[in-house]
């Protein structure tokens, strides 16, 4: 095993005792990314020289026995669309492809303060709209498990660094399903936390359960970890009006949960929204395989049917004032699921929008009712199996059309609209063979229980062959050619 391939937790405990050293950690992530990343496009912006001076300089701080954070010595993969001091950061458009910011953005701050090492910016798309990794600057990611199918999006690099062992740690962020769809696409954990959790300064409307920052990892506990370092907040100094006063060092110490003892709700659909036959059968099939495990699981009376078009009202409104200072400057080429979503924006009532308020404030009350006598509630991560990167999303799903960008992704959009905590974790493969994902949804503000669930779970998925995470075939890539960076839309 090579050190890219460990926990972060272990390589935390490992620095710490000196028996593994900073510099050997990154230029093993280095290697694994020269060796793979020709073949998937994750990894867009490379710093690596930074990075060997920084793990030098952090193996100097070890030597001097000075106090070091969390993430001491630890690479990790950075979301193109969160600025860095000094680093390319384009948000996978060609108006930035020159941007050098002098500043980091706070959750990159945080990050070096806690010692981290940033190794590179992964992709996104343009804008970071869509849940389909492909931009007209750095063409396509694909899919480690299938290189010509998608990685989902719009974390999708940081999905796809993390499944192929570039880095243990990266960050993603999370509109309608930016971090779950990937990491359920990839095998990989993401975590969509309570709004507010974990402060996002570069928000653009004041109170909302969109643009949601949050960590990826292979694991859950290494998300935990990364976790303790995103919550770090002084609220008294703090930018984002959303970010409330919170224990963030409990996220480095997840409870212990006895699965015997945990009791499920579970839905394929979430009360009947558009979900494949496919993957309701294979979702089904792994609640069987859960109810083995776990106390109780029986099917959840949640019914978020609505979410959807409250999702696009929602949408509609933040993307008017997110970009209505720019729309005048965009290109015929420009994200179409971005000019989608304006341009429905500049046709809808003012009534519209306030019929969604309300009715999301329903769902929310509903969703909550839902989970009583449940720990968690369960459904799948994504609507599709992963599909090729060339097409911008499904055509169709069982021949019912899909409207627009967002109607096969309803799965995550609609958990968003309700605002609870979710985390996107591996559970085997589909029929295809390619990961699928569940999400385990928690209340809101049980951020930490949620997690502790989870944790609990994906160390019994490990012992079943047919649960556990699946495993990117790294020597395949590193032997493969593909079509991914030349790709432009």
């Amino acid at each position: 095993m090579e050190l890219s391939d460990w926990r972060a937790v272990d390589l935390r405990a490992a620095i710490a005792d000196g028996s593994v050293s900073p510099s050997d950690l990154v230029r093993s992530c280095i290697d694994r990314i020269d060796e793979v990343d020709p073949c998937v496009n994750a990894m867009v912006t490379r710093v690596f020289d930074r990075a060997l001076a920084e793990a030098q300089s952090a193996e100097a701080q070890l030597a001097r026995r000075e106090p070091v954070g969390p993430l001491h010595g630890i690479p990790v993969a950075i979301k193109d669309i969160q600025t860095t001091a000094g680093v390319l950061t384009t948000y996978g458009s060609h108006d930035f492809a020159d941007n050098v910011p002098t500043e980091d953005a706070p959750i990159v701050a945080r990050i070096r303060q806690a010692g981290g090492i940033v190794i590179g910016k992964t992709n996104v798309p343009e804008h970071s709209i869509g849940a389909n990794t492909v931009n007209r600057l750095f063409g396509a990611t694909g899919n480690p498990f299938d290189v010509t199918k998608t990685c989902g999006g719009s974390s999708g690099g940081s999905a796809v660094a993390l499944a192929t062992h570039m880095a243990p740690l990266a960050t993603g962020s999370d509109h309608g399903g930016s971090l779950r769809i990937p990491a359920s696409f990839c095998g990989v954990v993401g975590f969509r936390a309570t709004p507010g959790l974990v402060p996002n300064e570069g928000r653009t409307v004041a109170q909302t359960n969109y643009s949601v920052q949050g960590p990826m990892a292979r694991h859950v506990d290494d998300v935990g970890l990364l976790l303790s370092v995103l919550t770090q907040r002084d609220v008294n100094s703090t930018r984002d009006p959303m970010a409330y006063p919170v224990d963030h060092a409990k996220f480095l110490n997840l409870d212990p949960i006895d699965p015997a003892k945990l009791r499920i709700a579970a839905s394929a659909d979430l009360g009947g929204l558009l979900v494949s036959q496919s993957i309701q059968a294979t979702f089904n099939e792994r609640v069987g395989r859960i109810a083995n495990i776990v106390g109780h699981i029986e099917a959840s009376p949640v019914d978020l049917r609505d979410a959807p078009s409250v999702d696009w009202h929602l949408r509609q409104e933040l993307f008017l004032g997110q970009y209505h200072r720019d729309a005048a400057n965009w290109d015929e080429g420009f994200n179409p699921n971005v000019r989608a979503t304006y341009e429905a924006a500049l046709e809808t009532s003012f009534a519209d929008y306030a019929e969604a308020r309300r009715r999301q404030m329903e769902l929310t009350q509903h969703t909550i009712a839902s989970l009583e006598g449940f720990d968690v509630l369960i459904c799948p991560g994504v609507a599709v199996s992963p599909f090729p990167w060339t097409e911008l999303n499904p055509s169709t799903i069982d021949g019912t059309p899909v409207e627009n960008y967002m109607a096969w992704l309803q799965l995550t959009a609609s958990l968003t609209v309700v605002g609870h905590p979710v985390v996107a974790l591996p559970c085997g493969l589909d029929e295809f063979g390619m990961p699928f994902g569940i999400q385990v949804i928690g209340r809101p503000h049980a951020d930490h229980a949620v997690l502790s669930v989870a944790r609990a779970l994906e160390e019994a998925f490990s012992a079943d062959a047919d649960l556990q995470r699946p495993v990117a075939p790294l020597d395949v890539l590193a032997n493969t050619q593909s079509e991914c960076r030349a790709y432009r839309p």
